[in-house]
């Protein structure tokens, strides 16, 4: 069984004068959701082989709360196709990471609301809404291809 956990970044600053939407830091209490995200996944046992996160500044920093809550041996590839991505993006991200028993990927919405709904009923207008910090942790047949219908929602949290 392969696992793919997704992970919305945490509330984020607005834009604050010339800032681009892809600086945007963590609110503290943005801070407070990934961390608290970090002790969920640790309390069910999460051990994903990487972590691939968005570039943008808010993914990033609540990546460094999931690896640090996870123990800090956690291999992360920053990928750049994950910022504004759609489903399709998203699966060839996960798929260039077949390798992963587990992968954590750390993005935006509306990318990863509507790659779930796409993965597990098969059709991307079935949205299940993912709030600021909310994890989707999906199951997928080891040898299927990830493609529409093929997962299975194991835990759905938010904080």
């Amino acid at each position: 069984m392969r696992q793919i956990i997704l992970l919305r970044h945490a509330h984020a600053e607005p834009p604050d004068g010339d800032q681009t939407d892809a600086s945007r830091p963590l609110t503290d209490s943005g801070i407070c959701e990934a961390m608290a995200a970090a002790e969920w996944l640790k309390a069910h046992e999460a051990e994903p082989d990487v972590l691939v996160c968005s570039p943008a500044t808010r993914t990033q920093e609540t990546a460094q709360r999931i690896v640090m809550g996870l123990g800090g041996n956690l291999s992360t590839v920053i990928d750049p196709r994950i910022y504004e991505a759609t489903p399709a993006t998203l699966i060839q991200v996960l798929e260039d990471h077949v390798d992963a028993d587990c992968i954590l990927l750390v993005g935006h919405n509306p990318g990863l609301e509507t790659l779930v709904a796409l993965l597990t009923d098969g059709a991307s207008d079935q949205g299940r809404g993912m709030p600021p910090g909310a994890i989707a942790w999906l199951h997928v047949d080891s040898d299927a291809a990830i493609e529409p219908g093929t997962a299975s929602l194991r835990h759905f949290w938010w904080p």
